[in-house]
């Protein structure tokens, strides 16, 4: 019996000692404690260097409830990446913020970032350049101001109902291409989609990193399955490429959606239910490095698991494609392998050719509603 109890409790401890950690820390910087929470993943054995993925909270808020509500740890159990969520300190009106530019704050985010960074990468196996930022709201300008202020050690990052105050996006000193994700709500009461004094624009915000990031002007927009009827919202798919047809720059625009983490568990008035914002995030960043693209990208982000409703014949073509299984008028968007649209053309049921004859050989893309569809034009 001693050795049968011996065993379970030795099973026990080495089940905990492999179990997930969620660890309350501080670092000192500027002779000030700043405060954390790391979410180490079980999968962490301390072999192998893995991503960090900044979270940071939004105005008024905190770590603790940013690592609930934009939650990231189921996804970090499977990918095997570690979360840090820091604490915002006060400003002069005893309210939780992060130092971004903007409202008379002189607490030194970016130096707490850099200090907190090498923190962990002391005590933990962190890929150096797979370093990300994401947060709500204020954490999302926060994220920003990362990317132009702290460049050589953040491959990417995402806003999700936040954007850039004037000052960082006029005086950005990004170093290297950094892809961007914005996810925003067009009834966001609270920063405002089309900008205010304080705050940029969300078209200025992409419009800045599509031009750093020197994407083709043109986005492929397409529009998200409204898996959620009764949210009150729908969502749009933006994407600029590069030459390449690598989505570089990415927004998800929401119809109607409110100052909210779309997807949260936390169902606030105006969260969208079509897209899981943690999810977004993390499949957007983690496909980068410090360098740039790892591996291949899928151009124009098709996603072949579809079921497609239209055909294409003859496919390839030299004169006339004819699109059959329309049931209605459709905008019809021909796309070259550069994203740039060189095409559109109403087509229904009884006009529902598209002429490629005077098209270079090559691949194209047709865009039908929600639908992609490969095209190959030869002569």
């Amino acid at each position: 019996m001693k050795i049968i109890l011996f065993y379970c409790c030795l099973c026990l401890l080495i089940n905990n000692a492999l179990a997930q950690q969620t660890i309350n820390a501080s670092i000192t910087h500027d002779n000030m404690q700043r405060d954390y929470i790391l979410y180490v993943p079980a999968s962490y054995d301390g072999t192998t260097a893995v991503p960090l993925l900044f979270n940071f909270h939004g105005y008024t808020s905190n770590a603790t409830q940013q690592l609930v509500y934009g939650d990231f740890r189921p996804i970090a159990d499977t990918a095997g990446f570690i979360i840090v969520h820091p604490q915002g300190t006060l400003d002069n009106t005893g309210t939780t913020h992060f130092n971004v530019g903007f409202g008379g704050s002189t607490t030194d985010d970016v130096g707490f970032t850099s200090a907190l960074l090498d923190t962990l990468i002391s005590q933990y196996e962190i890929n150096e350049e797979r370093v990300y930022s994401t947060g709500m709201s204020n954490g999302g300008y926060m994220s920003f101001h990362l990317a132009c202020n702290l460049s050589d050690r953040i491959a990417s990052v995402a806003s999700v109902t936040g954007a850039m105050v004037p000052a960082t996006l006029n005086n950005c000193g990004a170093t290297h291409t950094t892809p961007i994700l914005q996810i925003h709500g067009t009834n966001d009461g609270t920063v405002p989609y089309n900008g205010g004094v304080w705050s940029s624009s969300i078209n200025d915000v992409l419009n800045h990193w599509v031009t750093y990031n020197g994407c083709v002007s043109t986005p492929v927009v397409a529009s998200v399955t409204d898996l959620s009827t009764t949210d009150g919202s729908t969502v749009e798919r933006i994407s600029y490429t590069d030459a390449n047809g690598c989505t570089l720059v990415k927004h998800y625009k929401i119809t109607n959606g409110g100052h909210t983490w779309p997807g949260s568990i936390v169902n606030l008035p105006g969260t969208n239910y079509d897209i899981d914002a943690s999810k977004e995030v993390w499949d957007f960043v983690s496909q980068f490095d410090i360098n740039g693209l790892i591996g291949n990208c899928q151009p124009l982000g098709l996603d072949e698991s579809l079921t497609n409703p239209f055909s294409l014949a003859p496919n390839p073509s030299n004169d006339l494609l004819i699109v059959n299984g329309l049931s209605q008028e459709f905008e019809a968007q021909l796309l070259n392998s550069q994203g740039k649209v060189i095409l559109n053309k109403p087509i229904d049921p009884s006009n529902n050719s598209i002429d490629v004859s005077e098209l270079p050989a090559g691949n194209y893309v047709l865009k039908l509603g929600t639908q992609s569809l490969k095209v190959a034009v030869m002569h």
